[in-house]
């Protein structure tokens, strides 16, 4: 089950997967950012240019402009009104991102290749888990999203359901990575199947799981199962509880041990 799951994350991200090319004219320009502006047939007005702290670039003829989080074709849009009003005639220019500035993010936990990351463009959280070496088997079912919030120093959470992500395909979930997150992908919280199964043992706990399809993960009854004797141990305000005769359809909490006794007769 594990690697399947494991699997459809590469195939889902190997189907949503754009190249960062693809996001360059849609790239918001920042402090540091180098852009190279090319004015067509007019050589003497291409040029090279760094963002300023403030946001602006200065462009021949033209003089100072503001490109604070202007994207790279409303920039070369914003160029060419400028130039059409009284220096050229149905002026051409396109502008290209020469050199991205520093940003980074982090991921962390359960994921294959732990660490930062440069972002270049615009970077999709399954592409950034895509350059961080994909999931790990313990993965669990959600991640949480650390960011600096806009002109403050304080954080929020954001949670990602990577359940309703990848297996369900909400890729209204897929958010965009900004420089300074730090991503954590959780472990898996699992829970037991024990006594007159096939195959007892741990597994990874999933939220629609019941009595029935736990024991059917674990291979079914064995042939002395007692199957209307079927137990749960729980822990229920830091207390062991022991639930008897549960029903097939009772749902299986995280670290809940599933006991399934042997038949007397």
């Amino acid at each position: 089950m594990m690697m399947r799951f494991i699997f459809k994350v590469f195939i889902f991200i190997s189907f949503f997967l754009v190249p960062l090319d693809a996001h360059a004219q849609d790239y918001q320009v920042g402090e540091g950012d180098i852009l190279e502006i090319k004015v067509y047939e007019n050589e003497d007005l291409s040029t090279t240019v760094r963002v300023s702290s403030d946001g602006t670039i200065r462009v021949p003829l033209i003089g100072e402009i503001n490109v604070r989080d202007m994207s790279v074709s409303r920039i070369s849009m914003r160029i060419e009104e400028l130039l059409a009003d009284g220096y050229l005639v149905a002026p051409q220019v396109d502008v290209f991102i020469k050199e991205h500035r520093s940003r980074q993010a982090v991921i962390l936990g359960q994921i294959r290749n732990p660490g930062q990351y440069e972002l270049r463009g615009k970077v999709t959280f399954l592409e950034f888990i895509s350059k961080a070496g994909g999931l790990t088997p313990d993965a669990g079912s959600s991640a949480i999203i650390k960011r600096t919030r806009k002109g403050s120093s304080q954080k929020d959470e954001i949670l990602v359901d990577l359940e309703k992500l990848i297996k369900k395909g909400d890729t209204s979930l897929n958010l965009q990575i900004q420089g300074d997150d730090s991503i954590y992908i959780s472990k898996a919280r699992t829970y037991y199947v024990s006594g007159e199964v096939n195959k007892p043992d741990s597994y990874k706990y999933e939220s629609d799981v019941t009595v029935i399809k736990a024991i059917t993960k674990a291979g079914g009854f064995s042939k002395i199962a007692a199957k209307g004797k079927v137990k749960i141990i729980r822990t229920v305000n830091n207390e062991k509880r022991i639930f008897e005769q549960v029903k097939m359809d009772e749902p299986v909490l995280p670290d809940d041990v599933i006991v399934v006794p042997e038949s007397l007769w």
